[in-house]
């Protein structure tokens, strides 16, 4: 239940503050003080678009913010909380729409930021507007199997169905991947093949380049290598004053010494190890230079190979690594593919299981809309007699899609596309309803199927916004009552300009338009017994009221009451 508005600098609103309560709220006034403007922000806070042609001028941004109650609205409070926008046993929820000149709009949802589908999700919960423009949702042959599946509480069934034409749909795509896949098996079967044997052949081992790439160094610079090995052994041993002949002698010297003077902190020992070692150093350099020896064709071996190696890199990835695992994907691949043929023959079996069982669910749900249109029916034929449309015949025909494709003869929502047809009149032929011409007989089916529905959904406002154009007299009278029943079981927000539908409000607003400080801005008032009387008066005799209106006015609202 909505229970306070806040406007500020919206179209030509100043600042509005208005409080509501449970039962019928009626809103009046004259023509362009600013009525509708009050939808028009509710709306926004249900998550219709916002434009900056919304702000009042001279402002840059409108605000606008309501207080819900959602005590007893277990759905709604468990869908907050999954939403991370609030606690699920919270009693109350405020939303607030900020519009800015920038673009920069925000939507907060108890203080948190919220998005626009948040708040069109939480919102289609919260409030119902009944307008003009929102006869044109019902009008729409998409939205009238909705009205029919919540008016028969089919909406649950409707899941399950879904549940198992997503299924179907997904096994349907997998499908037609895998014939994809096999349409273009042969010529990707050869290039795999082809990248196997390749790879395959060249009998790769991993840092197999790098190891070649050090070994052509080697050979490429053999005279060199041989040269410093060489000389370093000559250095070392080979020459006749080498370091190991000038070491030898200081070995020598060693022994005399420590004859004399034992405490020299050199041993012989000592000095024959790193004589040894050193004599053991030099060999290493003369074995070293023994062997090296100069093999072009190795050396013409290792470059092909490495020719090779660069060759496959560049083609399979960069490096010998890449080149291996390419090797090992082909291979996966390969069998892959091969297992396609039973993948789809597999999959065509589920697929006729499922879509028997999708068929099965279909026609069930038909079947039980095709009851709730028949209880649809004579709910509305009897709202609409009672609002003297007694030879009105309202229908609901049912079409089907013309093909034997599963997915072409079912959507989402079944196999039927239930339409809203009426004849206004006894003797006339019955039309979609979207083909009626007159506003007034328009605004009364509108009436009765809301009055019909709210008994069944779970909104707990609504608001009807001039659903009465084009009617008047006593028919106005009797959509006068069928607002104050709806208004029993839900809280009603009702902008009028007939006093038969004023009157019987719990409590009525006004809403009128002024010059303050050269500009114009809209204001609210709410009327005493007084008023009443003077506002319905105003409705019923124009500008100038007599004692005669005013009598007439306070007849109407005491048998309103």
């Amino acid at each position: 239940m909505l229970t306070e508005l806040n406007i500020c600098d919206f179209a030509i609103i100043d600042e509005l503050k208005v409080g509501f309560s449970e039962g019928l709220t009626i809103i009046s006034g004259e023509t362009g003080a600013g009525k509708s403007i009050l939808v028009g922000a509710v709306g926004l806070l249900l998550g219709e678009r916002a434009s900056a042609d919304m702000i009042r001028s001279l402002k840059d941004e409108a605000v606008i913010e309501a207080l819900f109650d959602i005590r007893g609205q277990k759905t709604l409070q468990a869908r907050i909380s999954e939403m991370g926008l609030g606690d699920a046993d919270a009693d109350e929820i405020v939303i607030r729409r900020v519009v800015s000149r920038s673009g920069k709009n925000r939507v907060y949802i108890n203080g948190r930021i919220g998005s626009l589908a948040s708040l069109s999700v939480i919102g289609e919960s919260l409030i119902n507007i009944c307008s003009q423009n929102a006869h044109q949702t019902i009008l729409h042959v998409d939205n009238q199997i909705d009205i029919l599946d919540e008016f028969g509480g089919l909406m649950p069934l409707r899941g399950e169905y879904r549940k198992i034409y997503d299924r179907y749909c997904l096994q349907e795509e997998r499908l037609r991947l895998l014939e994809e896949k096999r349409g273009k098996r042969a010529e990707r079967e050869e290039l795999l093949r082809f990248q196997i044997q390749e790879i395959s052949r060249a009998d790769i081992l991993e840092g197999e380049d790098v190891a070649l790439a050090d070994e052509k160094n080697v050979l490429v610079n053999i005279q060199k290598l041989s040269n410093l090995s060489q000389s370093a052994y000559e250095t070392l041993y080979g020459k006749s004053e080498s370091v190991l002949s000038g070491l030898h002698e200081a070995v020598s010297a060693v022994k005399e010494i420590r004859k004399i003077d034992p405490s020299l902190g050199l041993s012989e020992q000592e000095m024959d190890e790193f004589y040894y070692r050193l004599e053991a150093v030099a060999l290493t350099f003369r074995d070293y230079a023994n062997h090296l020896a100069c093999d072009p064709l190795r050396l013409e071996m290792i470059e092909e190979r490495l020719e090779l190696l660069g060759r496959m890199k560049r083609k399979y990835g960069g490096t010998l690594s890449a080149v291996l695992d390419k090797l090992s994907e082909g291979q996966r691949e390969i069998e892959a593919i091969s297992t396609v043929e039973d993948e789809i023959a597999d999959l065509r079996g589920r697929i006729a299981e499922e879509g028997k069982l999708l068929w099965e669910a279909a026609a069930d749900l038909s079947a039980k809309r095709r009851g709730a249109a028949l209880a649809l029916v004579d709910s509305v034929e009897g709202e609409i007699r009672d609002m003297r449309m007694e030879n009105a015949r309202f229908s609901v025909v049912f079409h089907q899609h013309e093909t034997n494709c599963v997915l072409n003869a079912l959507n989402e929502k079944g196999k039927d596309l239930p339409e809203f047809y009426l004849a206004a009149n006894a003797g006339e032929e019955s039309k979609p309803l979207r083909n009626v011409a007159s506003g007034g007989e328009l605004s009364r089916i509108m009436l009765a199927l809301k009055k019909v529905l709210a008994n069944t959904g779970s909104v707990g406002t609504i608001v009807f916004d001039e659903v009465d154009s084009g009617i008047g007299g006593a028919a106005a009278e009797i959509v006068g009552k069928k607002i104050q029943e709806v208004a029993r079981s839900h809280q009603v927000i009702c902008i009028t300009h007939l006093p038969q539908i004023a009157c019987r409000g719990e409590r009525h607003y006004l809403i009128t338009k002024q010059v303050v400080d050269g500009r114009t801005t809209t204001g609210v008032s709410v009327l005493s017994e007084n008023g009443r009387i003077e506002e319905i008066a105003r409705m019923l005799g124009g500008v100038e009221l007599t004692q005669k209106t005013r009598e007439h006015a306070r007849e109407m609202l005491f048998a309103a009451r």
